[in-house]
């Protein structure tokens, strides 16, 4: 738990909160929960370090919201909302405690909203946007209308976030700093449990222990969704299984009590009660073969489910992705056949492989990853819809913590790539850690690729454009400012193409 919010302490009732002011409006996390409680009738104030595209959207649904941080706009205000990544000596942050105003983490804004709702909480280290949006998509097309707060936005909503009329609250549930302790939901899908985040956890033991913990808080007679091909996940699932066992042998030999939690696994493992079989590459997705044994697709299959799911987008971790979100939806009493109709239908998420563009010949695309498995993920799913072209890669490290704890691990992912660009580390939260550097992760990129590390961020773009042929693909990494390079990559593209043009129709 967080040392600087109370993340045990009771969620108070939305009704309670008063007029709500969020500090760092502009983060996806905190503009969702914004977003929904203007959406419930809340009077909502905000400000960040500066406009922000988001910032419009909210002033026009009825936000005060500005640029810069002033204790002056706590004016008028009953409940402070903040993010992890606002530190204290923020005046606003400041003045409020001083003022002794209510101060709510991020996601307690969010547990606020679920409140009286049949809530999902969707954790993993990798694989948990994706997931949630799947989930999203699959219950709108089954008609559930759910409310929803998603860590990107759906391609096709416009938003990451909605308040909806039907009774099921879906949340991406964020592990980095414990906070998604606080939900108590229905259904909890947990896509892997593996290192990352240990500046705040310290280890991988410490990791586990808090999905153990995000494990214990679902609701009695709820569901667990796990991934049974990660070793983590997989143990996650069995040792609440044992729990399930204890709790019925001490209630005699009927069978277990409505505290019990379910378990649910799905995976290419053959334990797996919905298992992924038969992967092919269909364009730019991937089709699998969908199969739930008797009992793991709920009442309204109780002989079991299979069929053969259709995504448009590409990777097996989608697949993966996809599996999770249809063993949720089945959980929450969704027809097996519409769940997958849905998910069919799932155009994804911004960030998430998503493409930019072609010029010149070249494909363009940008993703999120930050991880090593992410990143390693981003690259295979690069490689494969590359075909026969070159894969060139931009890697923008993320923090200075997860550089120096993971730089090998990052290099290993990136070394499956043609070309590699490694720029600096963006800090995000973090001060500068004296010889962390891009360069760390650049130095142990392994032939065959060829990589260099470019700490200039303006000469990225002009770098990739340079290493660019026609046929290859090239692809932004990173949850930082990389994604700009995106745009500007295809800018540059457009020009190439349109010099060539014009040099070929010139008078010989």
């Amino acid at each position: 738990m967080s040392a600087r919010f109370d993340l045990a302490a009771p969620v108070p009732p939305l009704a309670e909160l008063g007029a709500v002011h969020f500090i760092g409006i502009g983060g996806v996390g905190v503009s969702g929960v914004a977003r929904i409680m203007i959406e419930r009738g809340v009077t909502v104030s905000g400000s960040d370090a500066k406009d922000l595209p988001v910032m419009d959207a909210l002033r026009a649904l009825g936000a005060r919201v500005a640029a810069g941080f002033d204790p002056a706009r706590l004016d008028g205000v009953d409940t402070v909302v903040a993010g992890s990544a606002i530190r204290e000596d923020n005046p606003e942050l400041a003045a409020a405690r001083a003022a002794g105003l209510r101060v709510l983490h991020r996601s307690q804004g969010l547990a606020a909203l679920m409140t009286g709702l049949r809530g999902v909480a969707v954790a993993g280290t990798n694989g948990k946007t994706t997931t949630t949006a799947m989930l999203v998509a699959a219950l709108e097309h089954a008609g559930a209308d759910p409310s929803f707060a998603v860590g990107g936005e759906l391609i096709g909503a416009g938003t990451n976030a909605r308040h909806g009329s039907g009774d099921v609250f879906v949340a991406e549930a964020d592990e980095s700093d414990s906070s998604f302790l606080v939900y108590a939901p229905e259904v909890s899908v947990v896509t892997n449990v593996q290192p990352d985040h240990l500046d705040h956890h310290g280890s991988y033991e410490g990791v586990q222990a808090a999905f153990a913990a995000f494990a214990a808080r679902i609701q009695p007679g709820g569901v667990l969704v796990a991934c049974a091909d990660d070793p983590g996940s997989a143990a996650l699932a069995s040792s609440v299984r044992a729990t399930a066992v204890r709790s019925q042998d001490d209630d005699g030999d009927g069978p277990a009590s409505s505290a019990v939690r379910r378990v649910v696994t799905f995976g290419e493992a053959p334990d797996a009660e919905v298992r992924i079989t038969d992967s092919h590459t269909t364009g730019g997705g991937i089709t699998v073969d969908l199969t739930a044994v008797p009992g793991a697709a709920g009442p309204l299959a109780p002989q079991g489910w299979s069929g053969r799911l259709r995504l448009a987008v590409p990777g097996w971790h989608n697949a993966l992705d996809a599996a999770a979100a249809w063993s949720a939806a089945v959980a929450l009493g969704t027809d097996p056949a519409v769940a997958r109709d849905g998910l069919e239908a799932f155009r994804g998420t911004r960030r998430r492989f998503e493409p930019r563009g072609e010029a010149d010949g070249v494909r363009v695309y940008d993703d999120y990853a930050h991880n090593p498995a992410k990143v390693a993920a981003a690259v295979a799913t690069g490689r494969l819809v590359a075909g026969a072209g070159r894969l060139v890669v931009a890697f923008q490290p993320h923090l200075y913590s997860r550089t120096a704890d993971f730089a090998a691990e990052f290099a290993r992912a990136l070394s499956g790539a043609d070309e590699v660009v490694v720029l600096d580390v963006y800090a995000a939260r973090e001060d500068p850690v004296p010889g962390v550097t891009g360069a760390l992760v650049a130095d142990l990129v392994q032939a065959p690729a060829r990589v260099r590390f470019e700490p200039d961020m303006a000469a990225v773009a002009q770098t990739l454009v340079d290493l660019a042929q026609p046929g290859d693909l090239v692809l932004t990494i990173g949850a930082g400012d990389v994604t700009a390079v995106a745009g500007e990559v295809l800018a540059l593209l457009q020009g190439r193409s349109q010099a060539s043009t014009a040099l070929a129709e010139a008078p010989a």
